[in-house]
């Protein structure tokens, strides 16, 4: 597959909600994670990031979720995500945020072996 197509494919299962699935088929095995943050999700590589993803949906009510893209240059594609949601944890427990972010994925092999992502300021 051609990264556009990747790209395209991936962006197809995050606009259907399918986030979950688009990881588990895009994915390379040594995938590495990164976030604007300090602390242990900063960085998740390999299995790490899918339980990252696990945690943050059982952390977070998503309201409502829409993705943006892609937008692909050479061996990388962009998604903007824009998401209504509610944290069941943490400091901004039960309050309802409006969050948008970015993310940058590189591919190789077929495979994403990067995601790093861009909080909106």
């Amino acid at each position: 597959m051609s990264v556009k197509d990747i790209a395209q494919e991936f962006t197809r299962l995050c606009k259907e909600g399918k986030f979950e699935e688009a990881g588990q088929r895009f994915w390379s095995d040594r995938i590495v994670s990164l976030e604007p943050m300090d602390g242990p999700m900063a960085r998740s590589e390999g299995l790490a990031v899918k339980a990252k993803g696990d945690w943050w949906y059982q952390n977070h009510e998503v309201h409502s979720a829409v993705t943006d893209g892609p937008y692909v240059h050479g061996n990388q594609f962009a998604v903007k995500f824009t998401m209504d949601l509610t944290p069941k944890t943490g400091e901004r427990a039960g309050q309802r945020l409006h969050m948008e972010e970015i993310g940058l994925y590189t591919v190789q092999d077929d495979r994403i072996v990067e995601e790093r992502f861009f909080f909106g300021g």
